[in-house]
């Protein structure tokens, strides 16, 4: 009996049946998402690059966030992880795109945006979908988690 397919290896195996790629844009994560597609053979056919975008002045350079979006709601916000999502599809050429930004902890949390507030952008061939989470582990269990949910959220658009 074969072993169970891990989430990325069913993620990468979608992708390639349906001829599609595949790019991400991190903050919070800071290239865990790409890096655990990468543990999936055939990932690349699917990822040609991804982007660490930590700061906000790589989420605009980089990704294209807006200067406005990032004044007005933050980088820890649902818009940014959307306007992430969908500029890092453009800017890779990508059918797909997945994004993260939050606050992974311990430190750096505010009463309007605690620790382990993430915000996941799924874009898929030009529909984004955006994900509130509320993690409460350890910084790592918290990038984690978010990567979990986002390959989840890309399966989910692809089936």
């Amino acid at each position: 009996m074969e072993p169970a397919k891990t989430l990325e290896e069913e993620v990468v195996e979608l992708l390639a049946r349906k001829h599609l790629t595949v790019t991400t844009a991190e903050s919070c994560t800071g290239g865990l998402i790409a890096g655990t597609l990468i543990n999936a053979a055939g990932a690349s056919d699917v990822l040609n690059e991804g982007y660490v975008t930590y700061s906000n002045e790589a989420k605009e350079r980089l990704v294209h966030v807006s200067h406005e979006t990032l004044e007005r709601y933050g980088a820890v916000s649902a818009q940014t992880a959307q306007e992430m999502a969908e500029g890092a599809a453009r800017a890779a050429g990508a059918d797909a795109a997945l994004s993260a930004t939050g606050i992974a902890g311990p430190g750096g949390g505010s009463v309007e945006k605690p620790v382990g507030l993430v915000y996941i952008g799924c874009c898929l061939n030009g529909r984004t979908v955006v994900k509130e989470c509320r993690f409460n582990g350890t910084r790592m269990e918290n990038r984690l988690r978010t990567v979990e949910t986002a390959l989840t959220m890309l399966r989910e658009q692809l089936t």
